[in-house]
């Protein structure tokens, strides 16, 4: 191994790769090494008092050969100082900023799985009680539809937030509410009128319906289906839109429950519609709804990242779907969605956890430092640092035991939203 390489601070140029040899809690930076981009980081890196700093020259992007630097076997040059100066009050007040910034969105996630506990709970109880009280129980759906829409449209700065596994609330309904969810951020997106928005919502919660009528060998069997089984499986489409006329709800909520599993280039099921003898709220439920299943689906070895899923649906399976409501999904939940594990290009590993639907290439991570304790983890704002940036996607089960265990990837993918704290 090389010895390492000091330079003293007047000698940092930019270009130059430092490696900050002390804790986070005492720099500013969001990591300890990193690349010199400019002249603000230049003289923050002067002003924290050391007598030299470590910088990799493999990973500079300069040819500056430096002048050495007394390690701490020689002795000090005369007047020179070993004890850093105290450091500029600037300093402090950034990291105090970087420490609230952390807080307010800690609270804004926590408050986004308060919220899905709440509306899974309900999406629960009303889907019981549909088939006993029709009335009552699509009245409070619209409720619930309309309380989240109305919250949509009216924030314009909106940040959609991975929840933590305690979030997602009774998993049967998991992912009813994670359709509905997501199905509504895209409709926002697309700038359809509220009527629309709120159809799109209550289609998107009772899209499988008619799987209650599914028997439950069938419905929960953990291998493959049989041809019957999967015959079976499909008449839930049918079976749901029947079911929600019955009940009263809209013609269109059940087209788009008739409709949800049908495919833009005629493969889907159950009628082999095609172009536009598919319903725009069908396509909105259909798209979400299978990206949904990919990120969750019924057996564990298919599961696949929120990255892997939106890969897979542009690259490969673009044809089911609407290209510009898929193309618009791509630019709500980012190219690294909430759930994302990633390397970054300073090196660290992180996972997305929070994206604002109109700053999709800037989301908020959750980054592995060993040195910070887990529930203290650091959140990276990306917007806040345009030095850094996400270099490639990474699968969780490559990840070495420490970082999995520190970034806790979610067994279920799970989403909700809030007012995004950093808008102006």
């Amino acid at each position: 191994m090389e010895d390492p390489v000091y330079v003293e601070p007047a000698q940092l140029a930019i270009g130059m790769f430092v490696i900050l040899d002390l804790s986070w809690l005492e720099h500013p930076f969001s990591f300890n090494s990193f690349l010199i981009q400019g002249e603000d980081q230049l003289a923050t890196l002067r002003g924290l008092g050391l007598h030299r700093v470590r910088i990799d020259p493999l990973r500079s992007q300069l040819v500056l050969p430096p002048t050495p630097v007394p390690t701490s076997a020689d002795p000090p040059a005369p007047g020179l100082p070993l004890a850093r100066d105290p450091k500029p009050q600037v300093i402090l007040d950034e990291k105090a900023l970087r420490s609230e910034r952390n807080r307010v969105l800690r609270s804004s996630i926590a408050n986004a799985e308060k919220q899905a506990v709440k509306a899974a709970r309900l999406v629960r109880q009303t889907t019981r009680q549909l088939l006993v009280e029709p009335a009552k129980a699509t009245a409070r759906v619209i409720e619930l539809v309309t309380g989240i829409a109305d919250s949509l449209l009216g924030n314009s700065q909106m940040m959609v937030h991975l929840l933590g596994d305690k979030g997602v609330g009774d998993a049967s309904y998991h992912h009813s509410l994670n359709v509905a969810v997501l199905a509504l951020v895209l409709g926002k997106a697309m700038e359809v009128d509220a009527d629309t928005l709120r159809a799109i919502g209550v289609a998107a919660i009772f899209h499988d319906l008619g799987m209650a009528e599914v028997p439950p060998g069938v419905r929960l069997k953990s291998g493959a289906l049989t041809q019957a089984e999967e015959a079976l499986m499909r008449e839930h489409c049918e079976v749901g839109a029947r079911m929600a006329l019955r009940c009263g709800l809209p013609e269109a909520v059940a087209a788009a429950i008739l409709q949800h599993h049908e495919r833009l280039d005629g493969s889907g099921y159950p009628y082999h519609l095609s172009g536009g003898q598919i319903g725009q709220i069908a396509r909105v439920v259909a798209i979400v709804n299978h990206y949904d299943h990919l990120c969750n689906p019924p057996h564990a070895a298919a599961v696949v990242t929120p990255y892997e899923a939106l890969s897979t649906m542009f690259a490969r399976n673009r044809s089911w779907f609407d290209t510009a409501m898929l193309a618009r999904l791509v630019r709500v939940l980012g190219v690294y969605p909430p759930g994302s594990i990633v390397q970054l290009s300073s090196g660290a590993t992180g996972m997305v956890v929070s994206v604002n639907s109109t700053r999709p290439l800037q989301p908020m991570l959750m980054v592995y430092d060993a040195r910070i304790p887990k529930a203290e983890a650091l959140i990276l704002d990306l917007e806040q640092t345009p030095e850094i940036s996400i270099t490639k996607a990474l699968r969780a089960g490559a990840l070495p035991p420490a970082v999995h265990e520190y970034l806790s990837p979610r067994k279920r993918v799970a989403y909700y939203f809030g007012e995004d704290t950093r808008a102006d």
